[in-house]
């Protein structure tokens, strides 16, 4: 086992693969499996390699929960499969302790892009409308997608969320350089 004399190397690494994903999101709207398939199994190695199997578990952990919770958006229509893995990778690469931070400024990255996106294309006060649709056709319904506003749709509008993930993991590596 080797020692981590940093503790941004692991953020650092995950804001890469969340910057290669993002730019692939960008330009072709797919992030490919292989980005996130080696990313996960880079971050699972890295983890063993600088803190054994302990480390290894918990860097598993994190990416299980980061893509439990993203599959949740997918099943119900609101993101693709590879911003799903894409963040099971990110989030693996980066480690448990930094999970609570990546996932809650993914998300305030993810909530003002999408309001800038709907702000430049003019559509505010629809997409607004539409997340009040939303919230009533997944209480009722569940996780199923909703009939019109789902990626499927081409009218509506979409967000290369890997920006966001990028963005997250961006803020969390400059928060995590400058905490101590």
């Amino acid at each position: 086992m080797l020692h981590l004399h940093s503790e941004w190397l692991f953020p650092a690494v995950a804001l890469v693969c969340a910057l290669i994903g993002a730019g692939f999101d960008v330009h072709s709207r797919r992030i490919p499996n292989f980005i996130t398939l080696p990313g996960i199994l880079l971050g699972l190695l890295l983890h063993l390699l600088f803190g054994g199997w302990k480390q290894l578990a918990l860097a598993a952990l994190a990416g299980l929960i980061c893509g439990v919770l993203f599959l949740v958006f997918w099943l119900a229509g609101g993101m693709g499969a590879g911003d799903v893995k894409l963040m099971t990778a990110v989030a693996a690469i980066a480690g448990m302790p930094l999970v609570p931070w990546l996932l809650i400024l993914t998300a305030l990255a993810g909530g003002v892009m999408a309001v800038g996106l709907a702000l430049w294309r003019g559509r505010l006060k629809d997409t607004l409308r539409n997340v009040g649709a939303l919230a009533v056709h997944h209480r009722i319904e569940g996780l199923t997608p909703h009939p019109q506003l789902n990626l499927a749709n081409a009218r509506t509008l979409r967000l290369p969320y890997a920006l966001a993930v990028a963005a997250g993991t961006a803020t969390t590596l400059f928060l995590t350089a400058f905490q101590r």
